[in-house]
């Protein structure tokens, strides 16, 4: 492209931790990347990470609220929302959405992410990047790929067969960069199949060369292993900026030959078109607030989970109470680096006294989890003496977080006392749940109502008021499956407690693909949520040609009020020769009908709607014969159902698959032996703990001395710089962080050390002092001579 070597090299890292270098000679300018997946987290200093004190936006609802709104329009429009106030604060880039499928409730950064589902995750996601950048500012999808867990997550190796890996874990990022070319994707840190993220050939081979994908990639931050192995992966962008120690790596290796020009030069071509793109957008002064944006998002993603004897919409004579810590102490997103400083923020019982007279309070349980004796008696006691309760429970910050995984489905033991003890003094209990990620509710036949209102952003208590009242009427549904039993997850056998490796055991039966073939009981299904009013459904019309199927329905607002429903179309293949999931969603739309309305409801399916990957053929291909196409409310609310020759047929043949993936049961889940069959070939053991090397853990060091020392220094680092001293959940993250860094973060991220220091206390912590003091005074010696 002309330009330097050096300058080359050096705009292929960042300039610093949050910025890109600039291309002057090709008209370029630098760019500023900054979090914010459900709000802008802008550091003060680009220089810092800065999670504890980032400039102020608008808190939207997180990524596991918006995908209960099933609102394309909706979650476009936030897109656009968090676009202009990255354009108001100098931002060209905004890290974000997060896209990876939630394999398990445990994951601890779930509530970033959309749904158990990839069409749904994925055409989300491609609608809040087209509303980010329709405003000229940059989206960029992560985590690619399969960055499923947060232990381990920085060195965990992924094993997961090709079918699998393709049909669910690629597919949402598939959708979504289809609909909306996003500027820039974002490598994961784990391994796939024995290859970092950052380095594998799905960069260049599948996003860019299947998929059309022509914006850059960037590492997630720190998640480069082989800078030289990723730039010729087709990685472009290594963040954050690694300066000297970058620039030494790529000149040795452009002089040995071991990476060529043409890598740099495509690498300087994407980030330049970036620049050029997004680099300098008109300014644009915030003046518009956003808090009503955020207000509508949270009512929309509420969902009616149960609504006995229609305790709700609440009555206006109601004498009500509230009752929970979280209904005065708001708990609206989740921690971590997408945590948002919002500019306002309204709990639930701010919004029910400012729509109510005086209600009564009592806080019940600390979110502490501490014993409280007296708070639970006095709200047994205004219990009893209320018409209706509204009791505010969910997770408290420090169960879910980036960094660290969740360890049981369970609410606090205190808020499930709490419940049980309210719902036997009041006969009108309605709980409302504030959480991230699915929560078992075995007290849930004993209380009323249930709303699951999620991370609503700093707007959630209005929202929750909103739907509480009946002001909004409730048409969220779940983008996940709730059970009660962590190990009714099928990939529960396989959720590792420790280790570097991770077995996809359970392949395609990953949420309701799971419950529903193998016919489990749950608490409440994929796609369920209430309405305050009624819908019918009419017959389907179905057309077929050689282009397409299309299917319609007329549907029905047969209720008193105007509401909302969002009508899932699915596609089954009874008998089929391959083995697969008894139904996948194909298609969805929120209708919003006024009382009496009816709307014609139309969905097209395409080829690869029965489409299927086949290792073989290495291709997707179509079982022909008859299918069945399902219309209803959830994976398990069916209202229509036809049957369809589907017009494509690729003369598939029976797999050879274990019994235990074509015919699923609770009580024989796939072990090793069978995955291994699935999975085609060997795979190696997890490599030995000793001795230690540079991707070992900080916290695998504590089985020395000099290990224990440097990770408990490490950790009180680590804990003044976040922000934890006096925060639960920033502490956690914080030790959890120090933990899972591999060692050569200590000289890429960290920038504490450089490689030879690295080496050196490396040869000190196996044992090798002398080595390492030779390494030491080597260094010693160079740096004079310089």
């Amino acid at each position: 492209m002309g330009a330097s070597g050096e300058t080359r090299i050096d705009g292929l890292t960042g300039q610093d931790f949050w910025r890109t270098h600039s291309w002057p000679s090709f008209g370029a300018p630098s760019l500023w990347l900054s979090d914010g997946p459900h709000g802008l987290r802008k550091s003060r200093n680009p220089a810092q990470m800065g999670l504890a004190d980032p400039e102020p936006a608008t808190c939207f609802p997180t990524a596991a609220a918006l995908a209960a709104s099933w609102d394309r329009q909706l979650v476009e429009e936030i897109g656009r929302a968090i676009g202009l106030e990255a354009r108001a604060q100098g931002v060209h880039v905004v890290l974000g959405p997060g896209l990876n499928l939630k394999r398990h409730p445990f994951g601890g950064r779930n509530f970033e992410y959309f749904s158990e589902d990839p069409l749904l995750g994925g055409t989300l996601a491609g609608a809040w990047v087209k509303g980010c950048q329709s405003v000229g500012v940059g989206a960029c999808l992560k985590h690619f790929v399969a960055n499923n867990q947060e232990r381990h997550r920085m060195v965990l190796d992924v094993r997961i067969d090709e079918r699998t890996l393709r049909e669910l874990y690629l597919r949402g990022f598939e959708i979504a960069i289809r609909l909306s070319k996003p500027a820039a994707v974002m490598a994961s840190y784990n391994l796939v199949n024995g290859v970092y993220a950052t380095e594998h050939p799905l960069l260049s081979n599948v996003l860019r060369g299947e998929w059309g994908f022509d914006g850059f990639v960037v590492s997630d931050w720190g998640a480069v292993s082989d800078r030289v192995a990723a730039l010729r992966a087709g990685l472009d962008l290594e963040m954050p900026g690694t300066g000297r120690i970058h620039r030494a790596l790529l000149e040795g290796a452009l002089r040995e030959g071991t990476l060529s020009d043409v890598h740099v030069d495509m690498a300087v071509e994407r980030l330049v078109a970036a620049g050029r793109r997004f680099g300098e957008p008109e300014a644009i002064a915030d003046v518009n607030p956003r808090d009503g944006l955020a207000r509508e998002a949270a009512a929309a993603c509420c969902v009616l989970l149960q609504n006995r004897k229609d305790v709700l919409p609440l009555a206006v004579n109601d004498e009500l109470v509230v009752i929970g810590q979280l209904a005065e102490e708001a708990r609206y997103q989740g921690a971590g680096s997408s945590g948002v400083v919002p500019t306002r923020v309204v709990s639930v019982l701010d919004a029910l006294r400012a729509s109510h007279r005086e209600i009564a309070y009592a806080p019940g349980y600390t979110l502490d989890e501490g014993p409280a004796p007296a708070w639970r008696s006095q709200a047994l006691e205004v219990a009893a003496q209320a018409s209706t309760v509204i009791l505010v429970a969910g997770l408290p910050a420090h169960h879910e977080s980036e960094g660290f995984d969740r360890t049981s489905l369970a609410l606090p033991d205190n808020q499930v006392d709490l419940i049980e003890a309210v719902a036997q003094r009041c006969e009108r209990v309605v709980v409302v749940l504030c959480n991230g990620s699915p929560v078992a509710m075995p007290w849930a036949d004993r209380v009323s109502a249930i709303v699951e209102a999620y991370l609503g952003g700093q707007a959630g208590g209005a929202g929750i008021v909103d739907v509480l009242t009946g002001a909004v009427n409730p048409s969220g549904r779940l983008p996940e499956t709730f059970v009660d039993h962590e190990a009714a997850h099928l990939a529960h056998s396989a959720w590792p407690r420790n280790g570097r490796q991770v077995r996809y055991r359970e392949a395609l039966y990953v949420g309701y693909r799971w419950f529903d073939t193998a016919e489990v009981d749950v608490r409440f299904p994929f796609g369920h949520g209430l309405s305050y009013t009624t819908f019918a459904y009419g017959s389907l019309q179905i057309t077929v040609d050689e282009d397409d199927i299309d299917v319609s329905l007329e549907v029905s607002n047969t209720g008193s009020r105007a509401g909302a429903e969002v009508v899932q179309l699915y596609v089954s293949r009874p008998n089929s020769v391959v083995f697969r999931p008894a139904q996948t969603l194909q298609g969805f739309e929120k209708v919003h009908l006024q009382q009496g309305e009816t709307a014609n409801v139309r969905f097209r399916l395409d080829r690869r709607s029965f489409a299927h990957w086949s290792v073989a053929e290495g291709d997707w291909v179509v079982e022909g014969g008859e299918w069945r196409v399902r219309v209803g409310a959830s994976s398990r609310d069916m209202r229509q159902m036809a049957a369809v020759i589907v017009p494509w047929d690729d003369g598939v043949t029976a797999d050879e698959v274990p019994e235990v993936y074509r015919t699923p049961t609770s009580e024989h889940p796939p072990d090793d032996r069978a995955f291994a069959k699935l999975y085609g070939q060997p795979w190696p053991a997890p490599p030995p703990g000793r001795p230690f090397h540079r991707n070992t853990t900080l916290g695998e060091l504590q089985q020395t001395w000099l290990g224990r020392g440097l990770y408990r220094i490490a950790v009180q680092q680590a804990v003044r710089t976040l922000g934890g001293e006096t925060n639960l959940a920033l502490r956690r993250m914080a030790e959890a962080a120090v933990a899972e860094l591999p060692l050569r973060g200590l000289v890429t991220t960290v920038q504490a050390l450089g490689w030879e220091q690295l080496d050196a206390l490396l040869a000190a912590l196996n044992g090798r002092p002398w080595s390492a003091m030779g390494r030491l005074l080597k260094l010693r010696r160079r740096r004079r001579a310089s």
